[in-house]
């Protein structure tokens, strides 16, 4: 169950929040503020209470656009502490999402708030407080190698580019060729966290070093390498990004 604080300085904004959040069956509670100082007063309680505490917080719904600081203020100071709870920016603009990535939010939720979208951030910070899941046995591809045949961890595989019919897996240690589509690798190695960044390029999500945004061109770094994102990705990319864990 999801303890939440909700801070938007429009009441009405605020209370429609709250109503929803309040209809959602995994928040166990949920309380609004109106205003940065109201807001950091009360992470300060809840920090004190400790996460067993009967004030902590789990996650902050935060508005961007606020009078005095902003929710991405707000976000950087609780960023200091020891042990701050999770962020979840709620706003009418999409131009801070990358900022807001920046700062490990969880999600980033567009208003109108829709009853839909706002069960999938809470259903996102649950999933995060949860016992993380035994890992499974690894998957393997066979890979030619001067006649012998060797098999690669799919879990050692940075990025996968496309050669024709063929394609390319890139690992820490070198580069393998495969006669696989990068399509059907695409498809395959979906539920591995592996995303189509480009026409000819599939990355491991979790491999992702940096996103850069740069005169509109969009890049990503995995390891050594600095790949191009394309118009059609990059939105999916940085929303998948958002999602993912922050250790």
């Amino acid at each position: 169950m999801v303890r939440v604080l909700a801070v938007d300085d429009e009441k009405p904004a605020l209370e429609e929040l709250l109503y929803l959040l309040r209809s959602d069956p995994r928040v166990r509670s949920a309380e609004g503020a109106t205003d940065a100082t109201e807001a950091l007063r009360r992470i300060g309680r809840a920090l004190e209470a400790g996460p067993d505490g009967e004030e902590a917080i789990d996650v902050v719904f935060l508005d961007i656009h606020m009078a005095g600081l902003t929710g991405l203020d707000i976000a950087r100071l609780i960023a200091g502490f020891a042990r701050p709870p999770r962020i979840v920016f709620v706003t009418a603009h999409e131009g801070f999402a990358l900022q807001a990535f920046d700062l490990k939010a969880v999600d980033y939720v567009l208003k109108p708030v829709r009853k839909e979208r706002l069960a999938e951030a809470v259903r996102r910070v649950r999933d995060l407080t949860e016992p993380a899941v035994a890992p499974t046995a690894a998957a393997q591809i066979p890979v030619e190698l001067g006649g012998v045949t060797r098999f690669v961890a799919v879990d050692d595989i940075v990025y996968v580019e496309a050669q024709g019919d063929y394609a390319r897996l890139h690992t820490d240690e070198g580069s393998h060729l495969v006669r696989v589509p990068l399509s059907t690798l695409e498809e395959r190695w979906a539920s591995r966290g592996f995303v189509r960044i480009h026409r000819s390029h599939l990355v491991a999500l979790r491999r992702i070093d940096e996103l850069r945004l740069d005169a509109g061109t969009t890049t990503v770094r995995v390891g050594s390498a600095e790949l191009a994102v394309s118009r059609r990705h990059a939105r999916q990319l940085r929303d998948l990004l958002m999602r993912r864990p922050h250790g």
